[in-house]
Parts: structure tokens; C-alpha cells; sequence
């Protein structure tokens, strides 16, 4: 078996690496589209009314699609055994259908994510990596333009497809951040890559929603203009996927297997010592575990804001879009705030102290009163002051924490924390409503992942941590 000579050195310069840095950031421009255009706002709402029309036109037959869909739930509700869409012989109502495609595609990427930061590491053919999986995540997000009528299967395989797709690219790109940054420029770099996410996501959304509001004075139906937003997000990423791709290098990594398959038999290796290997590093797991706590907190909340504000505050959808928009806005210089504090406060200090300000904003939701729109506003803008920067910094921190040349594994480890936990938390917010029937009580339930998340990163010791992971402490940690 014959293996490739060894490449030669990178250039290692600070000019070669802000050149680096600067294509990195734009894979967050690029990718944050998916995320706020398709999951925070568009595909939900238009996939149930697809998966309404195909339970019409197979239960309600003699009933004019437009006016079934409108009175589904009653009519579902008049005739029990009715009402369903058909998911692989499975029954399922059409409401529940895009939180069944979220919980199937949270699952596959559980599963595919370590395999993927194996393989990243193992085969150092990270550029290429990132480049299949951004532009196999846009063409499928491209295709959700084709999901109308009664095409709610195609709908929820692309969405599986694409967010597949967006995880995988993900943990490639969060893993190139040791390799293109010191560790005194970290925090930096990841801050600013997070900013920059929020405000490319923000830039797009706002085009959509500005067609997506004016779509009868531009002569275009409603389903038309979510269609040509979501294209229009797979057509972002896509465009802007090739600034990295020319900008990132490979690193020269040990020789390996040649052949695709047992590069990724290697691989499967790789992860499993990995897993076993990550005893040796009990400082670097309890971090995983604070920021998989905490995190948690984090996710909960942005998910379930929505439902707060219209069941609990009873506003209207214009003040939750206006919101999402602003939070995308702010969170772009509230990420680069964090990141100046912590070069002047340390990073563990300022992540520390941003969960206090995340566990005040939690307890205030009590008290903002129904109907008042300026609260909720304020309680965004809060929010979007920390929310960038906790994550950003907390990838920084993480990087800082596992050894070199294993950096793609250990970021699907926390990308799966992130996905995997997201159980616990909607399980809380569940378990509180079925108990209190109260969003506010839910929401400040979230308290506890926020307490419990500060303590545990308060207990690591992050200057040994980095040690034992064979890395380089910085000045301020």
C-alpha cells in the first residue's frame, strides 16, 4: 500500500493567518442563512399547511383544499381516525410532522457528527470536507422550492438532508479555529467569527421578510415568496461557501489509509480511542458537561421565545419577527463586546458573568406584563447582548481544552452535546406546562440550567485543563 509523501510546512505567519481568518468568518456569513431563514422562521409555518393539504386530499376529499386546510383542526377534531399524513406507514398528525423531521434529523446527526470529526481528522482533508457538505446542505435547501401542494415528505427529507448537512459542516469548520488562530488570538477570532454569522443570518432575513411582507404588491403569492426564501438561503450559503474554501488550507496530518473506505474504517477507530482517551482528560469533560448544561439554557429559551411571547405576552407575529430581526442586529456587536471584555476580564470571568445576566433575564420574564411589546423588546435585546458572545467565547474555551490534531472529533463532541441536550431542556419546558399550563413558569425553569451550568465551569480548572491537553495557556484564560 503506497501513502502520499508528507506535504511540506504551512505558512504560519500572521499575515497568512489573518487571511485565514478572514475566509473562516465568512463560512459563518454563509451558513447562518439556513438557520435563520429556514428553522427560525419559514419552514414550520409553511410545511404543516403542505402536510394539511396532503391529509385533505386523502381524509376530506369533497372539501375545497384551501377552505379543509383552514378548518383542519376542527375537522380533524369532528371525525377521530382522520386528519393524518402518512410517514413511512406511520399515522402522524400534520402538526406534529416538522417537529417529527427536527427530532429524526437531531438523531442523525448524534450519530453522524463524531464519525464526521473522525474522518476530518483522520484524512486532514478538511477544505474538501467543508466544501461537500456546505454545497450538499444548499442544494438541498435550494430544493425546498419545489415543496407545494401536497409535497410534505419531499419537504421534511430535504430539511433532514440539509440540517444533516449543516451539523457535519459545522464541526469541520469550528474545528479549523486551532489551526488558523494562536491561543491569545482565540477568543478574538471566534468572536468575531459568531458576530459575523449574526449579521450575514440578520442580512438575509431581513431581504426575505421585506418580500415576504410586500408579496401581493410584488404579484407574488404567499407560498411563492417562503419559496423563493428559502431558495434564496441555499443560494446565500452556496455563494458565499467559496470565500473559504479558497482562503483555508489542509494541515499536514500522519500518513493514512489511501482508499475511502478504510479511510473511514480509520476513522471509526480514531473515535472510538477517542471516547476512551477522553478519560485522561476529566478537566476537559466536565467542561463539555458545564457548556452542555448551560447551553441547554441558552437553546431552550431562543427556541421557545416565540411561543412566550404569542401564548404568555399574547403579541402579535409583527413584534415576534421585528424581534428576531433585532436580536440578529445586536448579538453581531454584543458577540464583539464579549469578546473585548474577555481580553480585558479573562474569558472563564466574562462566560461566568454572562450566565448571571442570562439567569436574570430568565427571572424577569415573570414580570414582564401581557401585552406590553417594549418589555419584550427589552428582554431581546438583553438577550442578544449575551447570546453571541457566551457561545463564541465557550467554542474559544473548548478549543483551548483538547489536544491538537484531533480537533474536528472533539468539536462533534460538542456539537452533539449541543444537539443531544436539547432533549433535556424541551422536556423541562414540557414537564412545567403540563404542571402549571404557564409559559412564564417554563421559561424561568431554565433558571436551574443556568445555576447549574455556572457552577461547573466556576469548579474547572481551565490553566490545568490546557495543560493536560498538551497546550499552551494563555495570558488571560
Amino acid at each position: 500500500m503506497s501513502v502520499p509523501a508528507p506535504p511540506a510546512a504551512l505558512d504560519d505567519s500572521p499575515a497568512a493567518r489573518r487571511r485565514e481568518q478572514r475566509g473562516w468568518y465568512i463560512y459563518d456569513w454563509a451558513n447562518s442563512a439556513f438557520y435563520t431563514t429556514i428553522i427560525s422562521v419559514f419552514l414550520g409555518p409553511y410545511l404543516i399547511p403542505v402536510a394539511k393539504t396532503a391529509a385533505c386530499a386523502k381524509d376530506f376529499p369533497g372539501i375545497a383544499s384551501a377552505t379543509c386546510v383552514d378548518t383542519f383542526d376542527k375537522l380533524a377534531a369532528d371525525n377521530p381516525g382522520l386528519g393524518y399524513v402518512d410517514v413511512l406507514g406511520a399515522d402522524i398528525r400534520p402538526a406534529a410532522f416538522f417537529g417529527l423531521t427536527m427530532t429524526v434529523a437531531v438523531l442523525l446527526q448524534i450519530v453522524a457528527l463524531p464519525v464526521v470529526g473522525a474522518l476530518a481528522d483522520h484524512t486532514g482533508r478538511k477544505r474538501q470536507l467543508l466544501g461537500g457538505f456546505a454545497y450538499a446542505g444548499a442544494l438541498a435547501t435550494m430544493g425546498l422550492y419545489f415543496v407545494e401542494g401536497d409535497r410534505y415528505m419531499l419537504g421534511g427529507v430535504l430539511f433532514v438532508l440539509a440540517n444533516l448537512a449543516y451539523g457535519s459542516s459545522v464541526v469541520v469548520y469550528d474545528s479549523f479555529l486551532p489551526q488558523i488562530s494562536t491561543p491569545a488570538e482565540r477568543d478574538g477570532v471566534s468572536s468575531r467569527g459568531w458576530a459575523i454569522g449574526y449579521l450575514g443570518g440578520g442580512v438575509l432575513l431581513a431581504l426575505n421578510l421585506v418580500l415576504y411582507l410586500n408579496h401581493d404588491g410584488l404579484g407574488l403569492a404567499e407560498g411563492m415568496a417562503v419559496r423563493i426564501s428559502m431558495m434564496s438561503a441555499g443560494l446565500w450559503w452556496a455563494i458565499f461557501t467559496i470565500v473559504p474554501l479558497l482562503r483555508l488550507r489542509n494541515q499536514p496530518v500522519p500518513a493514512h489509509e489511501t482508499t475511502a473506505l478504510r479511510s473511514v474504517s480509520g476513522s471509526f477507530r480514531q473515535l472510538g480511542r477517542t471516547l476512551a482517551e477522553l478519560r485522561r482528560y476529566p478537566l476537559t469533560l466536565l467542561f463539555l458537561v458545564a457548556y452542555l448544561v448551560y447551553n441547554d439554557g441558552v437553546q431552550t429559551v431562543i427556541g421557545n421565545s416565540a411561543a412566550f411571547a404569542s401564548e404568555a405576552l399574547k403579541l402579535d407575529k409583527t413584534v415576534q419577527i421585528t424581534a428576531i430581526l433585532m436580536v440578529q442586529f445586536v448579538a453581531f456587536f454584543g458577540a464583539l463586546l464579549l469578546g473585548w471584555l474577555a481580553r480585558g476580564f479573562g474569558t472563564k470571568r466574562t462566560v461566568l458573568a454572562s450566565l448571571v445576566v442570562w439567569t436574570a433575564i430568565v427571572a424577569a420574564a415573570m414580570f414582564v406584563a401581557e401585552g406590553q411589546d417594549l418589555q419584550f423588546y427589552l428582554m431581546a435585546f438583553a438577550i442578544a447582548i449575551v447570546l453571541g458572545g457566551t457561545q463564541a467565547l465557550s467554542r474559544s474555551l473548548f478549543s483551548q481544552v483538547i489536544p491538537k490534531g484531533r480537533e474536528a472529533e472533539y468539536f462533534s463532541l460538542l456539537q452533539i452535546s449541543d444537539k443531544g441536550s436539547a432533549f433535556i431542556g424541551s422536556l423541562t419546558v414540557t414537564i412545567a406546562l403540563q404542571l402549571t399550563n404557564s409559559y412564564r413558569i417554563a421559561i424561568v425553569s431554565m433558571i436551574i440550567f443556568f445555576v447549574v451550568g455556572f457552577v461547573l465551569l466556576a469548579l474547572t480548572n481551565l490553566p490545568k485543563a490546557i495543560r493536560a491537553a498538551g497546550n499552551e495557556v494563555p495570558d488571560r484564560i
